[in-house]
């Protein structure tokens, strides 16, 4: 079955689905939807997780045997798949088997970009949505983003005037992951006190300091001197790159759409405003690499990142940052 993020919490207290699919464009969201599974699932005895990449190197018979597989002792056990392009691929004859008889010891996760629309109209998706539960996840518009910032803010016991709220959301312009962030940021700083206008104006970052929003729009400007610069001075200062990765992630998809789905004659900066995409210097470069760059570079761009995650998660032998190193190659490049 399908349902809204906000229906996840009850469906979960009636009882645990043998798949999930978390599907999404909206890291932050996705993520925290992904958290309330796992959590479930440990609370039902589904300690052991297993977790694969689904990416080139990807082996998916390791998949169906672990499927498959009886679990030494009873361990029950969770299998996250993570699908950084929306499709199955090789994968695919390999989902249905599993979904046409989902293994009780096991609760398989898959955690997707936005499912890509051939992917639903396949057999392996209508078994899913037979035997477990997908949940999409739709980013926030940008005429809800305020409320949705006073909300959160709410959940963590802030206190924030009208003026200091109209101020931060003005300057994360809809970008979730950041908003999280930033109100982690400001419950340490405020210690119970009301946040104005004046507290916002210390505790937000100066948008001119080397950060990881700063590197995704260097990236997607294709100006691979200053975002190497800057890559140099975030690793030296020993900086998580997973932040920065689910951002780029979501500018990369939202590139594929714009050269995709917006139609003939219509303005791309409207097309943008629309998505949550104020700021002109990432709207423009945005727009400049869907000008610059092919579908194939943006579609590898995707896989690289992937590996990147990997790296960053302890897998493979060379260091993340050698894998963005090879993104702003690529992302610089002409089509």
């Amino acid at each position: 079955m399908k349902i809204q993020a906000g229906q996840l919490p009850q469906t979960l207290k009636k009882g645990l689905a043998p798949v999930y699919l978390v599907s999404g464009d909206e890291p932050l969201l996705v993520q925290e939807c992904c958290d309330q599974i796992r959590k479930a699932a440990k609370s039902a005895g589904f300690h052991d997780r297993l977790t694969y990449h689904a990416d080139q190197q990807l082996d998916w018979g390791s998949v169906a045997n672990e499927c498959n597989a009886m679990s030494l002792f009873a361990e029950k056990r969770r299998i996250e798949i993570h699908l950084p392009t929306g499709k199955l691929g090789d994968g695919r004859k390999v989902m249905e088997q599993i979904l046409q008889s989902p293994p009780e010891d096991v609760i398989l996760l898959l955690i997707s970009a936005k499912l890509d629309a051939a992917e639903t109209k396949r057999k392996w998706y209508k078994d899913l949505q037979a035997n477990g539960v997908h949940v999409p996840v739709w980013p926030v518009d940008s005429d809800k983003f305020t409320g949705w910032l006073q909300q959160r803010a709410s959940n963590q016991g802030l206190h924030i005037t009208r003026g200091a709220l109209a101020m931060l959301a003005e300057r994360l312009e809809g970008n979730l992951l950041a908003a999280s962030q930033e109100l982690d940021r400001l419950t340490l700083l405020s210690d119970g006190k009301t946040i104005d206008e004046e507290t916002i104006e210390m505790a937000v970052q100066d948008s001119a300091r080397f950060n990881g929003f700063e590197l995704v729009t260097e990236l997607l400007a294709g100006k691979a001197a200053h975002a190497g610069k800057i890559i140099g001075i975030l690793q030296q200062e020993g900086e998580n790159p997973l932040g920065l990765l689910s951002v780029l992630v979501r500018d990369l998809h939202l590139i594929i759409e714009l050269k995709t789905a917006l139609p003939p004659g219509d303005n791309p900066s409207g097309f943008l405003k629309k998505r949550g995409v104020f700021q002109p210097k990432r709207a423009g470069a945005i727009q400049q690499a869907a000008r610059r760059l092919s579908l194939a570079q943006l579609h590898r761009a995707i896989q690289l990142c992937s590996t990147t995650d990997r790296a960053a998660k302890g897998y493979g032998d060379l260091p993340a940052w050698h894998h963005l190193r090879d993104l702003s190659a690529l992302l610089a490049g002409a089509s």
